[in-house]
């Protein structure tokens, strides 16, 4: 096997594009802490609920669609997207599952019959509230060691690593609203 340096990897050709928009960072001035925790408390973050999901052969994308559906009944399908940031085929797989196993209904708009609007149903509540349980176990677990205006440092530095050029409704809701810890 050959020896790997971890320190300096080779550019990748594919990531030219993300050279154009930022300037390339010095070797000194890269936040490896910060991207290292960011990844291993992502992974541990999702993990608690990639194995529940297991049991019902759903994956990520069914743990996103059903949890803005259970936080925001009424979704649009096409707000849905816009959220998640993916394609029609790849939603459209995810919540034909939800829909056949009886996680999510979908409704028609009452003023634009075009309209797809997503709730969830009993089955699909049961299983976000689980779901939510182990993560803000999590958190609370992270947060029960610190002060609460450390909490809310936590808080912002995770709203200003979001993009703000994009304006998402829902995630505008989420931002006007402060810290939340149950559904209104």
């Amino acid at each position: 096997m050959a020896d790997v340096n971890f320190s300096s990897p080779a550019p990748n050709p594919d990531s030219r594009g993300a050279e154009a928009r930022a300037p390339a960072a010095r070797e000194g001035d890269l936040r490896w802490d910060i991207i290292e925790l960011l990844f291993f408390a992502y992974r541990d973050f999702v993990g608690d609920a990639d194995h529940e999901l297991e049991a019902f052969g759903f994956g990520r994308a069914h743990h996103r669609v059903m949890h803005f559906v259970h936080r925001y009944p009424g979704l649009k399908v096409a707000d849905l997207l816009d959220v998640l940031r993916i394609t029609k085929q790849s939603l459209g797989r995810v919540l034909k599952q939800l829909l056949d196993e009886g996680y999510i209904v979908q409704k028609t708009g009452s003023n634009d019959r075009r309209q797809r609007l997503l709730f969830a149903t009993a089955k699909g509540e049961a299983l976000v509230g689980k779901l939510a349980g182990l993560q803000t176990t999590r958190i609370n677990r992270a947060l029960a060691d610190i002060a609460p205006e450390d909490a809310e440092t936590v808080r912002r530095f995770l709203c200003a690593m979001i993009d703000r050029d994009d304006p998402d409704k829902v995630l505008e809701t989420i931002l006007k609203t402060g810290p939340a810890t149950k559904k209104e």
